[in-house]
């Protein structure tokens, strides 16, 4: 609940909402989903609003820039003609419900499961390419100094920095760094980058764009990072066949944003770009563990997300592997079977039980509990999954220090198999109904 009770968040919310010369609220509903920042939709009279807020003043502190910035931010865009959201007030300490800020309601679903199933998907991805071109006429004049320009070498420096202290021991992620601090490119003229842009927070009708969603890691660099990070597998849910946004082909893709743009999007760049944030999210998904175990956030959902580091790494290495030696890709790797279970109930089988128990109590769960409810039963079942014996060695420390010194390679003979077989392992336990893992066990095994 963050900082405040229902009853503390609806006193706040109608000091708020009077500052904004609204009616009081009415019908505050906490919307599901939200790794980072929570949202609660209510009604004013017949208008419909949304409050985001961070779920504590501490979570805030080692942000780069506050609420108020990123209202100013939504603003500017929405004034750039991208179909961001209308702000109308920011929380301020007096109205004593934490950081944050209220904004217009807007039609649609950011359910990508629905999303990716709209007929008219080629006009979303144009939507969505002239939205980027117009969030990239922004420049740093245009904002407060508070929005940072990235500084691509301290970027990779600072990744570096997070591998370390996650223990340093993925071979796979030092395989990445590896190849970005060798491959970085050279800094071009910054403009704003949403930093978030991809299926889950996109706001669509079908056949229509009607929103853009969570700015809180907006920043000045290079536009090819936002064309790249909705790209990312991850992202594209279960349309991997559609490398642009799980919505169509990378060539209409580009060809949008540059009629819209009239600039070219260089291939290199976003190639980098989309092995960069591959990378910063498998550190993102890393650190969720951290975060809970610090007290700093408690959210079910952040111990989950950290297991999904995996479908990063599989990413990663699917991305990587196409600059190692023809020889290495075509050897092939074998899944172990996992031995048959005997004697007493093992924890697996117990979390198969309670999840089973889960599914029977399903209908008394609604909003976000009904969320939770599900990310608890996806807990369980990484626990039922968990066989190390299946597993081969995947956190390798001594390995992971000599692919970033540049001392083992993917040329090396069997490395590229020795990864493979790893992450092919681990994930087939972790997440094993991600998209990529149907196509990397028909690549590799």
């Amino acid at each position: 609940m963050g900082d405040a009770s229902d009853d503390a968040l609806m006193e706040g919310l109608a000091r708020v909402c009077a500052r904004a010369g609204l009616p009081s609220p009415s019908d505050l509903t906490r919307l599901t989903g939200g790794a980072t920042m929570e949202s609660w939709r209510f009604a004013c009279g017949e208008r419909m609003f949304v409050l985001r807020r961070a779920p504590s003043l501490e979570f805030m502190a080692n942000r780069p820039f506050g609420h108020d910035v990123e209202a100013e931010v939504i603003r500017k865009a929405e004034a750039a003609g991208v179909t961001a959201p209308k702000v109308v007030a920011e929380l301020e300490r007096e109205d004593g419900i934490g950081s944050g800020f209220v904004m217009e309601a807007l039609p649609g679903t950011s359910s990508p499961k629905e999303i990716l199933e709209f007929e008219g998907a080629d006009t979303l991805l144009s939507d969505a390419a002239r939205d980027l071109a117009r969030i990239h006429t922004i420049t740093p004049g245009d904002l407060p100094e508070a929005v940072p320009v990235m500084d691509y070498r301290q970027a990779i420096a600072d990744l570096k920095a997070q591998f370390e202290e996650a223990g340093g021991d993925r071979p796979i992620i030092a395989l990445g760094l590896k190849w970005m601090e060798d491959n970085c490119p050279e800094p071009c003229e910054p403009v704003l980058v949403h930093g978030d842009y991809r299926m889950g927070n996109l706001l669509c009708e079908p056949g229509k764009l009607t929103g853009v969603l969570d700015w809180e890691l907006a920043h000045f660099g290079d536009r090819h990072e936002d064309l790249a990070f909705g790209c990312m597998a991850v992202w594209r849910f279960h349309r991997y066949d559609r490398p642009a946004l799980g919505l169509g082909s990378l060539e209409d893709y580009f060809a949008a944003y540059e009629a819209e743009s009239g600039r070219q999007v260089d291939r290199n760049r976003f190639r980098y770009w989309l092995i960069h944030r591959t990378v910063w999210w498998a550190l993102g998904c890393l650190n969720m563990a951290r975060i809970w175990r610090s007290g700093e956030d408690r959210m079910l959902e952040r111990v989950v997300i950290s297991r999904r580091t995996s479908e990063q790494e599989l990413d990663l290495l699917m991305l990587l592997e196409e600059d190692a030696p023809d020889e290495e890709r075509a050897r092939r790797v074998a899944m172990p079977e996992p031995d048959p279970e005997v004697g007493e109930a093992t924890d697996g089988e117990l979390a198969i039980a309670v999840s089973e128990w889960l599914a029977s109590v399903k209908e008394r769960f609604d909003g976000h509990d009904k969320f939770q409810w599900a990310v608890a039963r996806n807990a369980l079942g990484m626990i039922s999954r968990y066989n190390t014996a299946a597993i081969p060695a995947f956190e390798n420390a001594p390995l992971a220090q000599r692919i970033l010194s540049g001392e083992s390679l993917l040329a090396d003979t069997g490395l590229l198999s020795e990864l493979r077989e790893a992450i092919l392992a681990t994930i087939a336990q972790d997440v094993p109904k991600y998209p990529a893992l149907a196509v990397a066990r028909e690549r590799w095994t």
